[in-house]
């Protein structure tokens, strides 16, 4: 499966748009080639503040997400997990702010990292083209 790794906020000015729109990849590619992996953060600007339970809650009930959340984590720093970690080693790329994304390859490589400003609409050229190639490489073993 292709990847895309985002760290997420409930309360920060780029929720709205990126959860319409991780939710849309999600339905468009998803789930057997492609999923979105959801990570809440409060590291930045305390944007989210709620229990996991809420917080999937929220997801789940305001935009219909229908990719895997994770618990609560930090994505960067000293205290980032192991996860993230492997994600900045692998990009250079530290998360600084609220829906950072990381596309992930089918064997674990990660890609291309984009900051909170660029956004879902402008790296789905990156995320199908990957999924395409899942696709080919299936039927060409059929």
């Amino acid at each position: 499966q292709v990847s895309l790794v985002v760290n997420v906020a409930s309360e920060c000015g780029y929720t709205d748009s990126h959860y319409k729109a991780l939710q849309q990849l999600q339905r468009d590619l998803g789930p057997y080639h492609f999923n979105v992996l959801a990570f809440p953060c409060n590291q930045f600007g305390q944007q989210e503040p709620d229990t996991n339970k809420e917080i999937e809650s929220f997801a789940r009930k305001t935009y219909g997400a229908s990719f895997p959340m994770f618990s609560k984590i930090a994505v960067s720093g000293a205290g980032a997990i192991p996860a993230f970690k492997y994600l900045i080693d692998s990009t250079g790329e530290e998360p600084t702010w609220n829906f950072w994304k990381y596309l992930v390859d089918p064997n674990g490589k990660v890609v291309k990292a984009w900051d909170s400003t660029v956004s879902v609409e402008d790296i789905r050229p990156h995320v199908t083209e990957l999924v395409r190639k899942i696709i080919l490489k299936k039927k060409d073993e059929l």
